[in-house]
């Protein structure tokens, strides 16, 4: 989305040479002050009430000065606006002094993270599961923050909405939780949490972290682009089926995987069997004939896919017993 936000270009003085002008204006209203009840105490009545008036003015104003002192960190920003009219943001680190006219907020534009709570969301097949982020953001667009999302009513403590910046991002924190949500359970609602048949190889949320955190990051740019709000990263960091589905889902997982070690058990029970009749019959070190080799296949089937391990029984006679 387009940016709104653009660089003040107003008067902007040296914090410190103001502040030196404003304790001298200040020094000199209180002498002019003092001097003018001396002379109204005095015969010279008129020029001391002139001389009272014109320094207590000067007073007055000194102190609108003393309010217009801006002191920025790196990586924060003032945005500033005119009886309601944005003038720009103002961003350069130091001690500045501008026209006390202007009303200027507090930003930041540091980075900040977003721990949110696991949310339980059904995936792709309709089974429950419990998933969390963890989200770094920072502010982009200080005119979009400020003017197109209602901090005002969003902060807890609306007032401190630009004397004080932490209300302001307590407020677009609070406003990255709801979108981060949606964006969640959005992208957990298009993935199964698991291929169950082993067979589909489509993308899961469990065997597809980066495809999915690139779709989440894709997700949230989308819904936070409107509060100014750039997501520098966005990582799903807890995942599991919810408690009440979590013991059944659990033993299918234990018996898949016992189906799978079977398989496998037998696969090279198999292999050996063949090899052992192979050895047997290219040494000639015995002959068999089909009803011996069933037997003798049988045999070592049981003893090599059994979970005992098999008691011998020692044959004395000969093979044709």
């Amino acid at each position: 989305m387009e940016t709104k936000e653009f660089k003040f270009n107003g008067t902007v003085w040296n914090g410190f040479l103001m502040l030196f002008l404003v304790l001298a204006l200040l020094v000199v209203s209180i002498v002019g002050i003092v001097y003018a009840i001396i002379q109204l105490e005095g015969s010279d009545g008129c020029c001391g009430g002139w001389l009272l008036g014109g320094s207590i003015l000067l007073l007055v104003a000194d102190i609108v000065m003393m309010c217009s002192f801006l002191r920025l960190e790196p990586n924060e920003a003032r945005v500033i606006t005119w009886f309601g009219k944005y003038s720009g943001t103002f961003s350069e680190t130091g001690f500045y002094w501008i026209n006390p006219f202007y009303n200027t907020k507090n930003v930041s534009l540091r980075a900040r993270n977003l721990d949110a709570e696991p949310i339980k969301v059904n995936d792709k097949t309709g089974n429950p599961v419990m998933i969390g982020l963890v989200l770094v953001w920072k502010l982009k667009d200080t005119y979009k923050a400020l003017f197109e999302v209602d901090t005002q009513t969003m902060a807890a403590a609306p007032n401190t909405i630009g004397s004080d910046t932490k209300g302001l991002m307590k407020a677009l924190e609070q406003f990255v939780r709801v979108q981060s949500d949606a964006a969640l359970r959005q992208v957990a609602g298009q993935y199964a949490y698991d291929d169950e048949d082993s067979k589909t190889n489509e993308p899961t949320l469990r065997s597809s972290a980066n495809e999915i955190n690139v779709q989440l990051e894709q997700k949230l740019d989308e819904r936070l682009a409107l509060a100014g709000i750039e997501v520098v990263e966005a990582r799903i960091n807890y995942l599991a089926y919810a408690p009440e589905i979590a013991a059944v889902m659990l033993r299918r997982q234990q018996a898949s995987a016992i189906i799978t070690a079977r398989e496998k058990i037998v696969e090279g029970a198999v292999s050996m069997v063949k090899m052992a009749l192979d050895k047997l019959s290219n040494e000639n070190i015995v002959d068999l004939d089909d009803d011996k080799k069933a037997a003798m296949v049988s045999n070592l089937l049981v003893v090599l896919c059994g979970d005992d391990a098999a008691q011998p029984v020692v044959n004395t006679g000969t093979l044709n017993h």
